[in-house]
């Protein structure tokens, strides 16, 4: 069974485009998509309105840097100081291109950070690009495809 995309984005038209890009590429990856940072956490780790959903962690996470409620470098922190999670592909897709924001990004272990192309066709080809990779030819590291997180 294919692990889904998780797919983190608050602004519709950059959440519309993303999933027409997605489409695009014609992967076969169930693309899950949330609307702030609190969703993603609790998404990743089984909580709240999450709690039921099927175990496994996403192919790659596409995250938002600017993200309401919880920010997208917070959602990052977060997975990368779980040890279920912190193997997970992170891709900043952003519209920031603040040298500040690409330095945290790095600093806290974001795989990829990605700056929005403002051109309908270069954003498609950027995305189909980024699913296809990250879904399809990266092959993730050992022990990566740990499921679920244990709760005592």
């Amino acid at each position: 069974m294919l692990k889904p995309i998780l797919l983190v984005e608050d602004d519709k038209r950059d959440l519309e485009l993303t999933l027409i890009a997605l489409e695009r590429s014609q992967l076969a990856n169930d693309v899950v998509v949330l609307r702030d940072g609190a969703q993603a956490l609790e998404y990743l780790h089984r909580e709240g309105d999450h709690a039921g959903r099927a175990e496994g962690n996403p192919a790659v996470i596409l995250l938002d840097l600017k993200l309401p409620k919880v920010t997208g470098l917070e959602v990052l922190k977060d997975v990368r100081g779980d040890p279920v999670l912190r193997s997970i592909p992170v891709v900043m897709l952003t519209s920031s291109q603040e040298e500040s924001d690409v330095l945290r990004s790095y600093e806290l272990g974001v795989n990829a950070y990605v700056v929005k192309p403002v051109a309908f066709d270069r954003f498609v080809s950027a995305i189909a690009e980024l699913g296809v990779f990250w879904a399809v030819l990266n092959e993730p590291p050992p022990g990566s495809l740990k499921t679920a997180r244990r709760h005592e």
